[in-house]
């Protein structure tokens, strides 16, 4: 059974930790291939320096398809919120007979009751998650044993996580500060060539 992992969020931008994690995610996990699905309007967290969607879908396609992942543009069509229970009733019925997982990050694995129509989640894909360091991996296998009694089928992987974030990034774009170590070469120039997140 072919193995399809969805990596879902804002991207704003796209950057090398995110490239990383799933990276690490495939090569522990052998999926065959790898989405990511940047949302139209996330239902977690506000954004107000949110970038168009067109900008954050191109910004994933010139990191992500370098590096062998696909980028679908399927919650940029749905109207409302971008709930992640809706994209993955859709990913079945567009790949039937696929075994998917769900990648993300710790934060928001620890925050998965909150999230809507959760319970239908470990039905639909295998979770997995990477803690940020050793007290968090505990965290995260706790929760874990807890969301494994409702049914779920999880994954909290030891992967070596980067120290960068989408706020950093857009923090130091404010300040003129490089970000060449941050992100992949074409989305720097992108950001730059498009003046996204107050950058010249």
């Amino acid at each position: 059974m072919e193995k399809l992992a969805m990596f879902g969020g804002t991207f704003n931008p796209i950057h090398n930790g995110h490239l990383h994690l799933v990276e690490g995610f495939r090569s522990r996990l052998g999926f065959q291939r790898v989405l990511f699905i940047p949302s139209r309007v996330p239902p977690h967290k506000a954004a107000p320096d949110l970038a168009d969607a067109v900008h954050r879908l191109a910004m994933c396609r010139l990191a992500a398809e370098p590096a062998g992942f696909e980028v679908s543009d399927l919650e940029l069509h749905r109207e409302g919120p971008s709930y992640t229970v809706d994209t993955l009733h859709q990913l079945h019925l567009m790949y039937p007979g696929t075994q998917l997982y769900l990648i993300m990050g710790a934060d928001m694995f620890l925050s998965l009751e909150q999230w809507y129509r959760f319970e239908e989640l470990f039905q639909l894909a295998q979770l997995c998650a990477a803690p940020r360091d050793d007290n968090n991996r505990q965290e995260l296998l706790s929760y874990a044993k807890r969301l494994q009694s409702m049914g779920a089928r999880t994954h909290v992987e030891d992967l070596p996580l980067l120290p960068v974030s989408s706020t950093i990034i857009r923090k130091r774009i404010r300040q003129g500060k490089p970000i060449s170590d941050l992100v992949p070469r074409a989305v720097e120039h992108y950001i730059m060539e498009h003046h996204l997140y107050g950058g010249n």
